[in-house]
């Protein structure tokens, strides 16, 4: 699974990404118990789909705890559990501001750690990738929701890592685009593949060829974006729009989620009857979950279900 991306207060300098690789270890389990039956053996599969990962490998580095006590002012990743009604929503904060967020090979290394971390984490329902530099962002494809809150700018590497987010939300005042062909390049971090797959091959090409920058109202009129929010004075108008997503999200059933993401994602990259089947398979892993017994009596009961994820 390659790298995402997603900014906050802030602005990327990295203009291109070098293919970096966030996630290593992998395997088909959704959640604990649980594995896609041999319904789809002999069919054409992606590779993609078999490598998707839901737990890490065993005795991977537990995930951090605390909002912000444990985090160290020269930490170029901030990890923050937030708690009370976020509980559940996890920040990733890009924080090398001398860098202009680059993705240089400690912040690559620390970025791999914490994805591996929080996909052991069942607690963990979504993840908001943001800048902690004002006007710069950076993300990482992970089994659970991902958010790209782009307040600033995302260029070249920035862009590329937001595109591997789920869902992108961005300032009006926000700048985004894959200009490496300036720097006589291509974009080598998955910005060729995800956004033709995103806004469309031809409009994809148009910007690439010509290194073009859109503003949020642009990126949303394209649909390289799902929403656009004018900025506010704070400058992360983008990152509350993704912490109401967040908490959207919350309730709903976590292992329900992490097989709707497996689903539509390597759905995506078939033919329809193809996918068909990878929802069957996967619809099947939700039968036998307590969460959706507890899902029937919450309702029966009418009263909100307590998931756990099992």
């Amino acid at each position: 699974m390659a790298a995402a991306v997603a900014t906050a207060p802030g602005t990327l300098g990295s203009l291109h990404a070098g293919g970096v690789r966030l996630v290593a270890a992998c395997s088909t389990r959704l959640c604990r118990g649980l594995r896609l039956p041999g319904l789809l053996a002999g069919r054409r599969v992606g590779p993609a789909f078999w490598a998707q990962s839901w737990v890490p490998a065993a005795g991977g580095p537990a995930p951090r705890r605390g909002y912000s006590s444990e985090v160290k002012t020269e930490d170029e990743l901030r990890v923050r559990h937030l708690e009370d009604e976020n509980r559940g929503i996890v920040v990733l904060g890009i924080n090398r501001a001398y860098g202009k967020n680059s993705l240089s090979k400690n912040l690559i290394k620390m970025l791999s750690k914490a994805v591996d971390a929080l996909k052991s984490d069942k607690k963990v329902r979504t993840i908001i990738i943001r800048s902690e530099v004002p006007g710069i962002f950076c993300a990482a494809n992970l089994p659970v929701p991902t958010i790209a809150a782009i307040d600033g700018l995302a260029l070249g590497g920035g862009l590329e890592l937001a595109l591997a987010c789920d869902i992108r939300v961005a300032a009006s005042s926000a700048k985004m685009g894959l200009v490496e062909t300036k720097l006589a390049i291509i974009p080598g971090g998955g910005g060729t593949q995800r956004l033709p797959r995103a806004i469309g091959m031809s409009l994809a090409k148009e910007l690439i060829f010509s290194a073009r920058v859109l503003d949020g109202q642009e990126a949303k009129a394209v649909g390289l974006i799902s929403h656009v929010l004018e900025q506010n004075q704070e400058g992360d108008a983008a990152y509350r729009k993704a912490l109401d997503l967040a908490r959207e999200f919350l309730p709903q059933g976590p292992v329900a989620v992490r097989v709707a993401k497996l689903a539509i994602n390597q759905g995506m990259e078939v033919d329809l009857v193809t996918g068909l089947a990878i929802e069957e398979a996967c619809y099947a892993q939700t039968i036998p979950t307590k969460d959706r017994l507890e899902g029937l009596l919450a309702f029966k009961e009418k009263r909100p279900p307590r998931y756990k994820g099992e």
